[in-house]
């Protein structure tokens, strides 16, 4: 699977802006910034959501009147008990690039994630997505790691050598790719 081309706002007339929002979570968040964002002429372009520890946390990306980007992101900043981190997109060069859906399963241990981010990166692949959660493991009732994410290979790299990277952190992992 290759990345589809990305829509980017490198026009004159739009800006678009990546936002982290954390807000102890309750009803409306979304609704709130969703109106906050269309009552600014603003374009809510791609997002990720999620409830952890009984937070909201998000991750958005808006498109907007350029003349209208610092009167949008002020107003989102004012919603009352909602941290916003705006950052403007800067044009970036649009390649296209193989990308694997990644399983990884296995005994949970401290330092996993970095383990497993630094096997990758010693590939020289990207991760572009990554969720990981605690599962309760069937029958034993230990606790199993579990990631899913789509990785970013760079040009020459065969999946299996990030398969086998993966596979050398330890006998336990099961690592399963798209």
């Amino acid at each position: 699977m290759t990345r589809p081309r990305e829509r980017c706002c490198m026009g004159v007339m739009n800006a678009c802006v990546v936002l982290t929002v954390l807000a102890p979570d309750r009803t409306g968040i979304v609704k709130s910034l969703s109106e906050t964002i269309a009552s600014h002429d603003g374009n809510w372009l791609e997002s990720r959501m999620a409830r952890l520890a009984g937070h909201f946390a998000g991750i958005l990306r808006i498109e907007c009147p350029q003349d209208r980007a610092d009167q949008l992101v002020a107003a989102l900043e004012s919603i009352e008990g909602v941290s916003i981190q705006a950052t403007r997109e800067n044009p970036v060069e649009i390649r296209e690039v193989e990308l694997l859906k990644l399983e990884v399963v296995g005994n949970d241990r401290a330092g996993i994630v970095r383990e497993l981010s630094a096997a990758v990166a010693a590939t020289g692949a990207n991760l572009e997505e990554l969720q990981t959660t605690l599962e309760s493991a069937p029958m034993a009732g230990h606790l199993i790691f579990h990631a899913r994410g789509t990785v970013a290979l760079p040009d020459g790299l065969a999946p299996g050598t990030l398969i086998e990277a993966i596979e050398d952190l330890g006998a336990d992992l099961s690592v399963t790719v798209e």
